[in-house]
């Protein structure tokens, strides 16, 4: 939380961390965690189940398991077709189910994660994180020289490209695809790093320019009151509901030379209304203003079908027609491409107001958020709730 505040003040980026984390252990090659290295034991010729979470606030991370390829068969709590890989990449705050076969000569191995930064000039902690996956009756200490596994490069975007591309739902019997086929709310997001001039509201700071971030040029404010009970409560002055449905300019989204006057966005806590069991099609755009990335973003409330996705700006007559509307991933966080796009699709059949923001912490301080309030349906079931009287307060 003090990294966080002191970024906030100065308008620049949090300061780099000192080290990742597997299961609250930085791992064998720091000096100080050397001993307490997380330790997996395992027997041979078993199958475990490995719930892997990425709680790291800044970056998407490549993880892998030396001599042992791993089988993902779940993402953010959905079934996926089995997809064996030698590794995975994970978004912060997603969540994925591998399966690990110990069929190695009993011994001692390495588990590794490292970042996957793909924007040009930003820092990031360019450390490595390990853990020890361990064969009973194999030998009890870790080699004076210890085999990582062969992660990925850091910017490797081909090589998160690759592991994404393959993920599908199971669309089976047991667990069909619900996708929305036809749409009737087209929304169109471009996602922006921007940058301010301190000299205007509302910068009023007095360090010369500061970082902001955005949805269609709009930096999300937090408001007085949370926008929940704003809107159940019918507290006026709160929010608007006048979030654009495409961004208010169009231009060249991810062309190497974009004018100045794009890196400025405008301000305000405004909501997009979605009618109750609308179906809806979010084209998410990223953007090159000041810096393309990997944008993670994740939606609550809904997981949602990635039923397309690409480099460049999104061809609205030619892209649909490579969707896959058969057996496509359902997520509740999906990486958007560094200068490419996504399109995702669900059925706004939960009644509320859900945010949507990017899971990289600092673009979500910044204020790439927006919100969704999606109106009542019929009946008692597919009516908001009260909030609770001891909702906590931000």
């Amino acid at each position: 939380m003090e990294l966080g505040n002191e970024a906030n003040v100065t308008g620049g980026e949090p300061r780099l961390s000192d080290a990742y984390t597997i299961n609250g252990q930085p791992g064998y090659l720091y000096k100080c965690s050397k001993k307490g290295t997380f330790k997996m034991m395992v027997r041979q010729g078993k199958t475990y189940l490995l719930r892997i979470i990425n709680a790291v606030m800044d970056e998407e991370l490549f993880f892998s398991i030396a001599h042992h390829k791993i089988t993902l068969v779940g993402t953010d709590g959905c079934y996926t077709k089995p997809l064996t890989t030698n590794y995975i990449m994970i978004t912060p705050g997603q969540t994925m189910d591998v399966l690990l076969e110990t069929n190695q000569p009993p011994n001692i191995y390495f588990m590794a994660a490292r970042s996957y930064s793909s924007a040009f000039g930003a820092g990031f902690d360019k450390t490595t994180t390990t853990a020890i996956l361990q064969y009973i009756n194999g030998p009890q200490h870790p080699p004076s020289s210890i085999s990582l596994p062969p992660l990925p490069p850091y910017n490797q975007t081909e090589a998160s490209t690759n592991f994404t591309k393959g993920l599908r739902s199971l669309a089976n019997k047991h667990h069909p695809v619900k996708v929305p086929l036809k749409i009737d709310t087209h929304l169109f997001f471009t996602l922006s790093v921007n940058l301010l001039n301190c000299t205007d509201k509302p910068c009023n700071g007095p360090f010369g320019k500061r970082f902001s971030a955005s949805i269609n040029n709009i930096s999300f404010v937090n408001p007085s009151i949370d926008v929940l009970r704003a809107y159940y409560y019918r507290v006026n002055d709160v929010f608007d509901k006048d979030f654009p449905s495409k961004p208010p300019r169009k231009f060249n989204y991810t062309g190497d030379k974009l004018p100045d006057n794009f890196l400025t966005p405008a301000f305000g806590t405004k909501v997009k209304v979605l009618e109750y069991n609308s179906n809806v099609e979010i084209i998410l755009q990223g953007t090159n203003v000041l810096a393309s990335d990997n944008h993670p973003i994740h939606l609550h409330g809904y997981s949602f079908y990635v039923v397309g996705w690409g480099f460049g700006n999104f061809d609205p007559k030619r892209d649909p027609l490579r969707y896959n509307l058969v057996d496509p991933p359902e997520e509740t966080t999906v990486g958007v491409p560094n200068n490419g796009w996504v399109a995702i699709r669900f059925k706004a059949d939960n009644p509320g107001v859900w945010l949507m923001h990017c899971h990289l912490e600092r673009h979500q301080s910044w204020g790439m958020n927006m919100v969704f309030l999606v109106k009542n349906g019929a009946g008692p079931r597919a009516r908001i709730i009260r909030p609770p009287r001891d909702l906590p307060t931000c």
